[in-house]
């Protein structure tokens, strides 16, 4: 089985309309990058989070086998973390404080390392969903805005997913707390 049939049943849909809840960040977002109603597989259950990280995808899914399909970018090698987790919980403009593992890969993050609050500079973007793991509670993992489009598509994070803020806006309105959430393995 290949990477894309996880979810895919079909072939994409046309473009989503979503509401813009910052419509000159959404002018400013590629076409190649905005949302798309596709087409799943009919046993994947709606309302549940899917990453697929080689293919820099994921899935809110709907009923019907349907899902909204947004671009992100994931963590870079060594730092993606796959498995199953939760929504514990749900963020607007969130700060962030880097931990100490990312403050030894990067010392530039000691600055922040009593935290750096929420606002358009954070790295955390305008929302985050928070991941959480029964009996390990938050996993430091999230899904989240990003002010940088041109991350979209590629693995440079510390092992979160980000969409552009506008798209993480809109997911955060869609997905409620305790979602389920996929981080798929990468094969790549």
């Amino acid at each position: 089985m290949h990477r894309r049939d996880v979810l895919l049943g079909g072939a994409a849909a046309g473009a989503l309309a979503l509401a813009a809840v910052e419509p000159a960040q959404a002018q400013a977002t590629p076409a190649s990058l905005l949302p798309v109603e596709v087409d799943i597989r009919p046993e994947i259950p709606p309302n549940e989070l899917h990453v697929i990280p080689d293919s820099f995808m994921l899935y809110w899914t709907l009923p019907g086998a349907r899902a909204i399909r947004y671009m992100v970018g994931v963590g870079r090698p060594g730092l993606y973390e796959s498995g199953e987790f939760f929504v514990g919980a749900k963020k607007e403009w969130p700060s962030w404080t880097p931990t100490q593992s990312m403050i030894e890969r990067n010392p530039d993050y000691k600055q922040w390392e009593d935290g750096m609050p929420g606002g358009p500079d954070n790295p955390l973007g305008a929302r985050a969903l928070y991941l959480f793991e029964p009996g390990r509670g938050d996993t430091f993992l999230r899904i989240h805005g990003t002010n940088a489009p041109s991350t979209i598509g590629t693995a440079v994070s510390n092992g979160c997913a980000r969409l552009v803020n506008d798209q993480a806006i809109d997911l955060y309105n869609r997905v409620p707390l305790q979602s389920r959430v996929v981080l798929h393995p990468k094969y790549v």
